[in-house]
C-alpha cells in the first residue's frame, strides 16, 4: 500500500475529528462566553484564547515533531485535548466563565499539533502530489460540517438546565477516535528522526522570497478573515433574533463549504497554479461581504458564509500549497512553525476583536473591517504574478 493511500485517509479522519470539535466550539464559544461572561463585550474571548493557544503552541509543537516525530507527537496532543473537553463542560456546569476560557484553551494546544496534519500529508508524498495530499486531508472537513454543529445542536441540552454542556463532553469521543485512527499511521523513517540530508539556509534568507512571502500573508489574511466574520456571526444572527438552530444550520453550510472544494482544489491548482486560485478565493471573500451587508435574513448570512468558506479554501489550501515551494525537506518544520505562528497571531486577534466590534459598534462595522485586508492579499498575489511572469521573460531572453 502507497504512502499515499495508507496515510492520507487516516489523516483526513483526524481533520475531520479535530474539525468536529472546531466547528462546535465555532458555533457554540460565543454563546457559552455570553452567557458565562458577566462583561457581554468578552463572549468571543474564549474562542479568541483558543486560538492564541494555537498561536503559542505553534513552534513548540514543531520542535516536539522534530525531536520525538509526528506520531507520537499527535498522540501526546490528545491528552490535552481531553483534558480541555472535560474542563470545558464542568465549567459549564459550575457557571464559571474562566475556567470555560482555560479548557478551550487546551482544546486549542491539540488544534495547534492538528494541524500540521495537512503538512504532514505533504511531507510523505512525492512533490506531484502534495498540493493533491493536502487538499484531500482538508476534505476531511467535510465530515466534520456535519458532525459538528448537528452534534452541538442535539447535545445542547445533554444536561438539563445547562446549555451546551453535553457538547464539550461528546468531544472527548471524538478525540478518542483520533487516537485510534493514529495508532495506525506509518510515517516514512525521516518523519520519526529528522535527518541532516541537506545544508539548511536561514530563516531570513527563505523569509525573504517572494513566493514564501506571498504564501505567508494569504494564508494569514485568508484564516484571519474567515475567523474574523464567522466569530461574529451567531453574535449577529443572536442580535437579529434568528434562533440557534438557525445559527447551527448556517454554520454548518459554512463549514461544508470551507472543506468540499477540498476534493477537486489540489486538481485546479495543479491545472491552473496556485496563484489564480489564491485570487479567486479573494474574490470570494468580496462577495461574502457584499451579501453581508445586503441583509440580515438567515438567507443573507447563508449565502455569505457558504461564499465565506469557499474564500477560506482557496485561499488557505493554495497558501500552503504555495508555502512547500519555498523551503527545502530539511528546512520544513521552521517553515512551517512560524508560517502557522503568523498565522493564528492573526487569527486570534481577528477572533477577540470580532466579538467587540460586533458588540460595540455592529455587524456592518465587522464586514467593512475586513475589506482591506481582502485588497492587501489580492495586490500581493497580483505582484506574485507580476514577479513570476518577469523571471520567466528573463530566462527566455
Amino acid at each position: 500500500m502507497s504512502s499515499f493511500s495508507r496515510n492520507v485517509p487516516l489523516l483526513a479522519f483526524c481533520q475531520a475529528m479535530a474539525m468536529s470539535g472546531a466547528s462546535l466550539m465555532v458555533a457554540t464559544a460565543a454563546l457559552v462566553g455570553f452567557e458565562l461572561a458577566e462583561d457581554k463585550s468578552l463572549s468571543t474571548l474564549p474562542l479568541a484564547v483558543q486560538f492564541i493557544a494555537v498561536m503559542l503552541t505553534s513552534i513548540p509543537a514543531a520542535m516536539l515533531m522534530n525531536k520525538i516525530g509526528r506520531k507520537a507527537s499527535f498522540l501526546f496532543a490528545f491528552l490535552f485535548a481531553v483534558s480541555g473537553a472535560v474542563i470545558s463542560t464542568l465549567a459549564i456546569m459550575q457557571h464559571e466563565f474562566w475556567w470555560f476560557v482555560g479548557g478551550v484553551s487546551l482544546i486549542g494546544v491539540h488544534n495547534s499539533f492538528a494541524n500540521y496534519y495537512r503538512f504532514t500529508a505533504a511531507d510523505a508524498v512525492d512533490i506531484d502530489h502534495k498540493s493533491r495530499a493536502i487538499s484531500f486531508v482538508m476534505a476531511g472537513g467535510v465530515i466534520a460540517a456535519i458532525i459538528g454543529p448537528n452534534l452541538a445542536n442535539y447535545t445542547r441540552d445533554g444536561f438539563q438546565g445547562m446549555a451546551f454542556a453535553g457538547s464539550y463532553a461528546s468531544l472527548v469521543v471524538l478525540y478518542f477516535l483520533s487516537v485510534i485512527a493514529i495508532a495506525f499511521l506509518k510515517l516514512p523513517v525521516e518523519e520519526r528522526s529528522e535527518k541532516k540530508e541537506a545544508a539548511q539556509r536561514d530563516l531570513i534568507e527563505i523569509l525573504k522570497q517572494p513566493v514564501c512571502i506571498v504564501a505567508i500573508i494569504c494564508g494569514m489574511l485568508g484564516y484571519g478573515v474567515m475567523s474574523f466574520v464567522m466569530t461574529a456571526t451567531p453574535l449577529a444572527m443572536n442580535h437579529h433574533n434568528h434562533n440557534f438552530s438557525d445559527t447551527s444550520f448556517v454554520i454548518q453550510w459554512h463549514v461544508l463549504a470551507m472543506f468540499a472544494p477540498s476534493f477537486i482544489t489540489g486538481f485546479i491548482i495543479r491545472r491552473t497554479g496556485e496563484l489564480k486560485v489564491m485570487l479567486a478565493g479573494v474574490l470570494f471573500g468580496f462577495a461574502c461581504v457584499v451579501f453581508n451587508l445586503a441583509g440580515t435574513t438567515i438567507v443573507h448570512f447563508w449565502l455569505a458564509l457558504v461564499l465565506l468558506g469557499v474564500s477560506w479554501n482557496f485561499m488557505f489550501v493554495g497558501a500552503t500549497s504555495l508555502l512547500t515551494q519555498a523551503y527545502h525537506r530539511a528546512e520544513r518544520f521552521k517553515v512551517q512553525a512560524l508560517n502557522d505562528f503568523i498565522i493564528f497571531s492573526v487569527v486570534a486577534f481577528a477572533s477577540l476583536s470580532a466579538g467587540y466590534l460586533q458588540y460595540n459598534f455592529g455587524w456592518r462595522s465587522v464586514n467593512m473591517g475586513v475589506l482591506p485586508l481582502l485588497l492587501i492579499a489580492m495586490l500581493s498575489i497580483v505582484y506574485l504574478m507580476v514577479y513570476q511572469y518577469r523571471e520567466k521573460r528573463q530566462v527566455y531572453i
